[in-house]
């Protein structure tokens, strides 16, 4: 039975689960159908952070427009761009042999694409959520339901996966930014155009 997490919890995935290496990070949400009546295309990305909590190049920054991390251990399943159907909107698989020696987190944020221009935020957005898998045996290890009520933020940091004692563990975020995509790539140090 997968662990249910609330906001601030962290629980460990490799001491309960020796050998574990593949996983699969699944998010998930559904939109308010009566709040813009535009379509929303939110966008999952996985940022790979060093202690100091930013990354060491814009190859450390896994979304939609860079699938595959260098070292093959984040790899983003593509863009759904609707959102449409039950269970994870999208996938991001994480093989923990192969992550860098300088990567200690590996933060999991979804925005929503040109949220600006299209008059939309997290406030429009419902049950959203974060789960892990094992991706050997496809059971869920963990899963945080972000029951968090959102109003202007326009980026959501869902979780991050962080590596302690030799142990790889798992903090439940839910925090809300403004500013979209870009305010995430600045606190995260990746320089974008």
């Amino acid at each position: 039975m997968p662990v249910s997490l609330k906001k601030g919890q962290k629980v460990s995935l490799t001491k309960e689960n020796p050998g574990l290496s593949h996983l699969i990070v699944g998010l998930g949400w559904d939109i308010n159908q009566f709040d813009t009546g535009g379509a929303f295309d939110l966008d999952t990305a996985a940022f790979l952070l060093g202690d100091n909590g930013k990354t060491v190049s814009s190859d450390d920054f896994v979304f939609y427009g860079n699938l595959k991390h260098p070292s093959g251990a984040v790899e983003h399943c593509g863009d759904n761009t609707t959102g449409d159907g039950d269970g994870d909107d999208e996938q991001i698989k994480i093989d923990l042999s192969k992550m860098p020696p300088n990567t200690t987190h590996i933060a999991f944020t979804v925005t929503i694409y040109e949220s600006e221009e299209r008059n939309q935020n997290f406030g429009q957005v419902q049950n959203a959520f974060i789960r892990i898998m094992d991706e050997t045996n496809g059971q869920e290890l963990l899963r945080y339901d972000l029951g968090e009520d959102f109003s202007i933020e326009t980026a959501v940091v869902f979780g991050e996966l962080y590596k302690h004692n030799n142990e790889w563990k798992f903090n439940a975020i839910g925090s809300g930014y403004q500013g979209g995509l870009a305010a995430l790539c600045a606190n995260y140090g990746v320089d974008v155009e």
